[in-house]
């Protein structure tokens, strides 16, 4: 398959769906996961910020291993107003969640950061998807609950997945909520000279 890049791509990622996102973009890359202590992030700060501050930090924890390299850190959040609403631990936290998002409008944010130490470059980007849960049931809430894929999704559900069912509306980004808005990252990849549509002479 045919790749778009000008230079070697790092993913400081190792969710599958941000690797499925990239790989049929077409964008060749490897991948370092960004040991990062998540707990030091204030999260008392505005939605927006934290999710920007959190893929900054990612990338650049990873970008000190590859120098010559791009490096992309993301992360996504989900949350009702300023109030931000991370991973369940259990049933319990996902039958809380899902109840406080139906039937209401709630926030995906994903922000992501590409940066390159050895020429200085730096670009952090968010994106903001506002998603319309359908009125559910308690039936629905503990049986999808019961299914397990909440547990690793931020907000509680996965959209790409079992969760589809429970979204009445979306306006924006369809693979922002996702955990990567692919358009936007494209176009920043290209204007920083990561990747080009032009074949190589």
């Amino acid at each position: 398959m045919k790749t778009l890049n000008k230079g070697n791509i790092i993913l400081a990622s190792g969710s599958p769906r941000r690797k499925e996102l990239m790989t049929q973009a077409g964008i060749a890359f490897k991948i370092h996961v960004a040991d990062i202590d998540e707990s030091n992030v204030n999260p008392g700060m505005a939605p927006e910020n934290y999710v920007c501050l959190l893929s900054k930090t990612k990338a650049q924890s990873v970008a000190s291993n590859y120098p010559d390299a791009w490096t992309i850190g993301a992360d996504t959040i989900v949350a009702i107003g300023n109030t931000i609403l991370g991973k369940p631990a259990g049933h319990r936290q996902a039958v809380t969640m899902l109840t406080q998002l139906s039937n209401r409008e709630h926030s995906v944010f994903t922000a992501f950061t590409i940066t390159r130490p050895d020429s200085n470059h730096m670009v952090t980007r968010v994106v903001n998807t506002r998603v319309r849960f359908k009125e559910l049931s308690n039936d629905e809430i503990n049986w999808y609950a019961d299914t397990g894929e909440p547990y690793d999704k931020a907000g509680g559900y996965g959209i790409q997945g079992i969760g589809a069912f429970l979204v009445k509306e979306i306006s924006g980004s369809y693979t922002n909520v996702v955990g990567l808005p692919v358009c936007e990252l494209i176009d920043t990849l290209a204007s920083l000279g990561a990747i080009s549509f032009k074949e190589a002479k």
